[in-house]
């Protein structure tokens, strides 16, 4: 074996690994049987996403992404009403149900994640043109409880649930819920795989739950531990600098994992700055700031799931299967100002390569300060977009948001070989991504993580993760991937995508930056922990308080005796006693004697005392209104003496009316009166 490898300051160790590779073989033909058994079999080798599937299979996603969207050049295109949209409505044995998968077989869904504010109707599958559903049950108790599995095949994570079972079906399978008037919406996502008239698939059942039970438990801990021991037989060892490689000279390879941490004095701009790029038989097909690459986001954000892991003290690995024919090649430049010291592993096994085995690819691009419009889609942005064969495999999306308000409404948007309409079409980015309602907080799991949501709410830097096994997306002549920009607030984002995907030789991203735009990208600095600054206007926000503070239109809630100035109001959100928020007053003119307040009152509103310059001014406002949502002038007398400048109005949570519902808080003018 021949290997090189050139460092700016050590010399590299080679170090022999004897560990156990798993075979690369997959199983093939359409004599080939596809089952549960199958299924999780395929689901926990690192080897079947790098090969083009055999039996091949289509996947599609069904989902109750709002039917308005017909076009991108017709109205309704960022249509948002993503709730209860069914195929059809049925009466089966005296019940009515909303009809939400209906797919001819042989098919398998890979894929199935809901959510709603409550749960209270239940879900039926009839497999194979049954007229009885053999699996019902409760739909929270199906997808995400423990009726079928435990996790973390079925798990909950922030709101979103989620089933990662597959439930194989032979000829068909239909999907129906019921009490749909009693639920009021549902949301969801249904990723599934349809295979050729030829091959033999076995239906799900109950039974098998049973029988293979052993083999299901196995799967969700070897989901649980991500395997991340099982590297490679071999391992190249090296310390260096900027511009630091290993080539392994050597045919019928594969690359198992790669470990990575840097030393510099601004890390998080280090791990942007520094870049890794591969090459497969003289082809580059992966470049890529390193923090992204390996999932982590702008920083170190510790993280595992089953492709990629951040650890604590930095140390950042990956684990996708890399093979090559003759070469291949890893180095790592870094394009900052400052020194940078690298220390890497790359871990490989023998590897046969076949004619389904297919390259690694790997693309990255961003795009800074993409101005949005509050309450609608701003336009669709391209994740991928590639010509020739091969199978999409998975993303992270990294973002700075400069605003509290959720900036993930967008739908995902996947055209399979010259679609003319998306056979993905979701229901919004965190749907996507495994989660709902905009929920920043802190998830991992192995196919998809929100490893960073710096806050408070959903300001700042976010990243979330989505890597697909059984739900990996094959395509022969062409692939796209768009996204809406769709945000309630009007500010500015910053999207940065990493893609992850595998292709036949030849086959390429097309519409890409160029280097020079990419290295201009990278070479910009970015900040693990971004400065405060709402952006609401008439608003100055002083504090970084709990909850989520945005900027609501109230059009809809504006009447006779009832207006809101602008028809909006800064509103502020998720919040509990003891919190506070805290507005900068400018004051023109000295020793104003009252101050004016246009407030917001509804059934799920607190009750607030207010602090000038610390000093407590007013009595405690009531902001209950059980009928209706209020607009009110309330008018504060006393104030203390206070000169021209700048000076703080606190807005502090005392607790709530015995009838509300909730702690919010909305504001809409302020005013002082001489």
């Amino acid at each position: 074996m021949k290997y090189w490898i050139k460092t700016g300051l050590f010399v590299c160790l080679i170090i022999f690994f004897c560990e156990t590779s798993q075979s690369n073989s997959v199983v093939c033909g359409n004599d080939s049987t596809i089952s549960l058994e199958s299924l999780l079999r395929e689901m926990t080798n690192y080897n079947a996403v790098c090969e083009f599937p055999c039996p091949e299979f289509i996947c599609k996603q069904a989902s109750s992404y709002d039917r308005g969207a017909i076009a991108s050049d017709q109205p309704g295109w960022f249509a948002n009403a993503d709730a209860s949209q069914f195929i059809r409505i049925e009466d089966n044995n005296g019940r009515k149900e909303s009809v939400l998968f209906d797919a001819e077989g042989p098919g398998a869904i890979v894929r199935f994640w809901i959510t709603a504010p409550h749960y209270k109707n239940n879900f039926y599958f009839y497999f194979d043109g049954e007229e009885e559903p053999s699996i019902q049950g409760k739909v929270d108790d199906l997808i995400g409880g423990n009726l079928l599995t435990e996790a973390p095949l079925s798990s909950p994570r922030a709101r979103g649930r989620n089933l990662y079972l597959p439930i194989p079906y032979s000829k068909s399978l239909k999907i129906t819920c019921d009490k749909m008037e009693e639920q009021g919406n549902l949301y969801y996502q249904i990723n599934y795989r349809t295979y050729s008239q030829e091959t033999n698939v076995v239906s799900f059942s109950w039974e098998q739950i049973e029988t293979l039970k052993d083999a299901i438990a196995a799967t969700n801990q070897t989901l649980l531990l991500m395997k991340s021991e099982d590297k490679g037989d071999y391992c190249l060892d090296c310390f260096g600098s900027s511009g630091a490689f290993i080539d392994i000279d050597e045919p019928d390879k594969a690359i198992k994992a790669i470990e990575f941490r840097l030393k510099a004095e601004d890390q998080a701009a280090a791990l942007r700055n520094t870049v890794i790029k591969i090459e497969f038989d003289g082809e580059e097909t992966v470049w890529c700031p390193v923090s992204e690459f390996f999932g982590s986001g702008v920083g170190i954000n510790p993280n595992k799931t089953w492709f990629t892991m951040t650890e604590e003290q930095g140390t950042m690995s990956c684990f996708w299967t890399m093979p090559f024919k003759e070469a291949a090649k890893i180095s790592f430049e870094t394009f900052g100002d400052q020194d940078v010291l690298l220390y890497f592993k790359v871990y490989f096994s023998d590897y046969q390569w076949t004619d389904n085995s297919m390259y690694f690819h790997c693309n990255w691009r961003q795009e800074r300060n993409i101005e949005t419009i509050a309450g609608n889609g701003t336009r669709d942005w391209n994740y991928l977009e590639v010509e020739g064969q091969g199978v999409y495999v998975g993303d992270i999306l990294t973002l700075l948001n400069r605003d509290t308000a959720w900036w993930g409404e967008g739908d995902e948007k996947i055209y399979v070989d010259q679609e003319s309409f998306p056979s993905h079409f979701g229901t919004g980015t965190e749907d996507y991504y495994g989660y709902a309602w905009g929920s920043p907080d802190f998830f991992e799991a192995p196919f998809h993580a929100q490893p960073r949501a710096e806050g408070p709410g959903n300001f700042g830097n976010i990243t979330n993760l989505r890597y697909r096994s059984l739900d990996k997306i094959p395509f022969n002549e062409s692939f796209k991937f768009d996204i809406e920009v769709w945000h309630w607030a009007k500010t500015t984002v910053d999207y940065a995508v990493t893609t992850f995907w595998y292709g036949m030789p030849g086959a390429e991203a097309v519409n890409v930056p160029s280097q020079a735009e990419l290295i201009e990208e990278v070479s910009q600095k970015v900040s693990y922990k971004t400065k405060y600054a709402i952006m609401i206007p008439g608003f100055t926000i002083a504090n970084e308080p709990n909850g989520r503070v945005q900027e609501q239109n109230m059009k809809d809630f504006s009447r006779e005796g009832h207006q809101w100035k602008n028809d909006k109001q800064l509103w502020w959100t998720e919040s509990q006693p003891g919190d506070s928020l805290v507005l900068t007053i400018p004051i023109e003119k000295a020793n104003p004697k009252s101050l004016q307040l246009g407030l917001t009152s509804a059934r799920d509103y607190g009750l607030f005392e207010l602090y000038l310059d610390g000093q407590k001014i007013g009595g405690t406002i009531d902001l209950f209104q059980p009928d209706s949502v209020d607009h009110e002038t309330f008018v504060i007398e006393g104030l203390p003496e206070l000169n021209v400048g700048d000076h703080s109005l606190e807005i502090k949570i005392v607790g709530k009316n015995d009838q509300s519902i909730g702690y919010m808080f909305g504001i809409d003018f302020y005013e002082l009166i001489q």
